[in-house]
């Protein structure tokens, strides 16, 4: 007997709600972000999982500035935000099962934050029951968002550079592809494997940042994407965001992304030609 597949009538979010999130995000990066950036004192800041698993205060207030922020607009609606689950891992259990639920990641690429760098971000997404139907990646230093949601294209908008349809890379020269992968997350059994397929590729890199990653596969600036770590706030809008820039996001064993998997490998191409050569390329990450 299979699981009843739960009857979807959750209304996509209107023009109108996205802009408010929009403005919400923008609002608590000025207020609990930016004020506390490059002014970190060393008690503003702890360890979780490990060394470079680290939240400050301005994760913390940030995320609770998010979360009050989207209850008065969504009452009743489940906000999961990566430090609630830090504290209390079931909450992430609530995503699937629900009909609409939000999900935060306050500053992603803390680590970079902490240490001064200006490459960090806001990620907020939408799903229904497990599956993203609004991403957001934000920029709090430019000031500048890329956006999509299941039945609107990708689009970065900002002051500065007005609104632009964003197009996932053109690959000629599957010799060429440059990505990101974080090498430092693998199995132990895996590193040396990976590492020595790095010269295949024209450059491989982290950014220890999954916005700014997810955003420069959405221009088209890198082509690919492997992570073995599924932490929805870091995947949910980025992967909603590539396919609706044009490119592919699955499991490397070919299954629909779904922020109820915890384990098994994220793939992320700009075609499918690309996406079937990288699957056959890192097909060894799922051999035991």
């Amino acid at each position: 007997m299979t699981d009843r597949i739960p009857e979807v009538t959750a209304a996509p979010l209107s023009e109108a709600q996205r802009l408010e999130i929009i403005k919400l995000v923008r609002q608590t990066a000025q207020s609990e972000i930016l004020p506390r950036f490059q002014k970190l004192t060393a008690s503003d800041t702890t360890t979780k999982m490990g060394p470079d698993d680290v939240v400050t205060e301005a994760d913390k207030a940030a995320e609770a500035m998010l979360t009050q922020g989207l209850n008065a607009l969504f009452p009743g609606i489940p906000v999961i935000g990566e430090e609630a689950v830090s504290e209390r891992p079931e909450l992430r259990d609530q995503i699937a099962e629900a009909e609409l639920a939000f999900i935060l990641d306050p500053i992603d690429g803390t680590w970079n934050f902490v240490h001064d760098l200006p490459l960090f971000g806001v990620i907020l997404s939408a799903t229904r029951y497990g599956q993203p139907v609004f991403g957001l990646l934000y920029d709090p230093i430019s000031d500048d968002w890329i956006v999509a949601a299941e039945s609107s294209p990708a689009e970065r908008e900002g002051a500065r550079i007005g609104r632009r349809s964003l197009q996932v890379s053109a690959v000629s020269d599957r010799a060429g592809l440059s990505g990101f992968v974080h090498l430092n997350l693998l199995p132990e059994e895996k590193k040396a494997a990976m590492a020595a397929l790095y010269p295949r590729f024209h450059r491989v890199t982290s950014l220890y940042c999954s916005c700014h990653e997810y955003r420069l596969l959405a221009q088209g600036a890198a082509d690919f994407h492997i992570s073995g770590t599924l932490n929805p706030w870091d995947h949910a809008a980025g992967v909603l965001i590539v396919q609706q820039a044009g490119g592919v996001a699955r499991m490397l064993n070919g299954e629909a992304y779904n922020t109820a998997l915890k384990r098994g490998y994220l793939l992320i191409a700009p075609d499918e030609q690309t996406w079937a050569h990288l699957q056959r390329t890192f097909a060894f990450l799922e051999d035991d």
